[in-house]
């Protein structure tokens, strides 16, 4: 299906995958103290002890086998598209920096409400590449690849749909990644105008 690699996507999914084996052999992956411990977000962390870094390695660790695969899945089939359209430099940055985002907004929220849970997840960066999707599809005729503009917001809304009416979903850090997303794909995405429309079609797959 895909003439191109992606090699950032791959990269990504092996690391994450990578780190849960080995945290799954030293404990419970599910345990949000032993999770803390090895790089999870926790607000009063950040704030009162100075451990800023969670924000990063808190996209890299996933409660259980179940969350890492959903997560994954997601990354591979979106990620790899989008990486096709903006690069593999620009891709990382958009993925790192709606991650943050959606960490920074988790945190602002939780501030706000005084309350406080242990998180991770890399899905704030996944909500970024949706909603960079987003951003590029209605750019491109309502598509991009397999993908249209519909069928994104169809998957964003089913998602905080869920994330909504189930517990223990961050739908902050959601929301901040996919904003954050849409908006640095305004920024970084360059459509390539000198080209036909097939052409653009071909290179991109």
């Amino acid at each position: 299906m895909y003439q191109k690699k992606a090699p950032c996507t791959i990269a990504l999914a092996a690391v994450n995958i990578i780190v849960f084996l080995i945290l799954s052999f030293q404990g419970m992956t599910e345990d949000a103290r032993f999770m803390l411990e090895h790089g999870a977000m926790y607000t009063p962390d950040i704030i009162y002890a100075g451990k800023y870094y969670e924000l990063f390695t808190c996209m890299f660790l996933h409660f259980g086998f179940d969350h890492l695969m959903n997560n994954m899945l997601a990354l591979a089939l979106m990620g790899w598209q989008l990486e096709h359209e903006l690069g593999t430099v620009k891709y990382v940055l958009l993925y790192m920096f709606s991650g943050l985002a959606g960490n920074l907004l988790s945190l602002a929220t939780e501030l706000r409400m005084e309350e406080y849970a242990v998180s991770a997840g890399a899905s704030g960066a996944i909500f970024g590449i949706i909603g960079a999707l987003f951003y590029i599809a209605l750019r491109n005729h309502g598509k991009v690849g397999d993908m249209s503009d519909r069928g994104i917001l169809f998957l964003i809304g089913v998602t905080l749909y869920h994330g909504l009416t189930s517990s223990g979903v961050d739908n902050s850090a959601h929301i901040g990644g996919a904003l954050a997303g849409l908006i640095l794909a305004v920024i970084l995405y360059r459509r390539d105008r000198g080209m036909p429309e097939q052409k653009i079609q071909e290179e991109v797959w």
